[in-house]
């Protein structure tokens, strides 16, 4: 089975091909391949397949290292589209169209070497999310073995619950990551974003993913991050945001006119090898 490694902004992936119409990886085989002692080592495994549509380039599959299945992944965008560049799938300068778990994608080339991916309109309401047992509301508090904690919620494609801190840096990530996942009102879980902000125009993130735990990077995380803080007046629309995460930056952008998130930034390849 022959895979590329990438990587955007430190958040990494094995891509595999699955255009002949090759069953997905099992769960036991995303675990082989995402372990980084025994195996490739990866956050997620990323499948690209045929569209079924004449105007989209490719289709793709997000599953996490637990083998579970994800509904987006912002960073795993952009290695697609560069993924599909490199093998003569999609136009080098033109702007083409990828389908997601969540929808279709806009793609440009940012000019920079990377790309930018319309990530859809972020959803607020719970029914969306899924969030339970609250009313739609920019903060939600959340009861964790008897510390109340305050978050936002929003659907990127996939749940996120998003937490301001003072300082990422000691922000308890590692503790309040599980427990947020664990609760009752994510019942799909979540993934967790802990937002520090910095400027109007600019904020530290680091994410604890479902399925993976703390990633380098989270592209649908800062989207959402920026979605929340923008929703609150913590930050800009219309305006690049730039999102500093430990394995990168990447620029977010709130677009009220037509009510989608655009994200830009990396998508760096690392190796090519063959799963014997």
């Amino acid at each position: 089975m022959q895979f590329s490694k990438m990587h955007g902004a430190g958040n990494d992936f094995v891509m595999l091909d699955l255009r002949d119409g090759a069953s997905p990886p099992t769960p036991a085989l995303c675990a082989q391949l995402a372990h980084r002692r025994f195996g490739v080592g990866c956050d997620q495994i990323l499948t690209i397949e045929l569209a079924t549509d004449a105007d989209v380039v490719a289709r793709y599959r997000i599953w996490n290292a637990d083998g579970s299945a994800s509904g987006q992944c912002g960073n795993g965008a952009r290695c697609v589209a560069a993924w599909l560049v490199r093998a003569g799938a999609a136009p080098a300068q033109a702007g083409f169209v990828i389908e997601s778990p969540a929808g279709r994608h806009a793609v440009q080339h940012d000019g920079h070497g990377g790309y930018v991916i319309d990530m859809g309109a972020p959803r607020f309401a719970p029914a969306d999310i899924p969030l339970l047992g609250f009313v739609e509301g920019g903060s939600y508090a959340l009861d964790l073995d008897g510390e109340t904690l305050h978050v936002g919620a929003v659907s990127m494609g996939n749940p996120h619950a998003v937490i301001e801190v003072d300082d990422v840096a000691t922000a308890a990530v590692l503790r309040i990551g599980p427990a947020v996942q664990a609760s009752a009102a994510f019942p799909n879980s979540a993934n967790v974003g802990f937002a520090q902000v910095l400027a109007p125009d600019h904020i530290r993130l680091r994410v604890f993913e479902r399925g993976v735990g703390e990633t380098l990077a989270c592209g649908s995380g800062a989207c959402a991050a920026v979605a929340v803080l923008a929703r609150r007046g913590r930050v800009l629309h219309d305006a690049d945001v730039q999102v500093d995460l430990p394995g990168g930056s990447l620029r977010i952008r709130n677009n009220t006119a037509t009510g989608t998130v655009l994200m830009a930034g990396p998508a760096t390849f690392v190796f090519e090898g063959e799963w014997l």
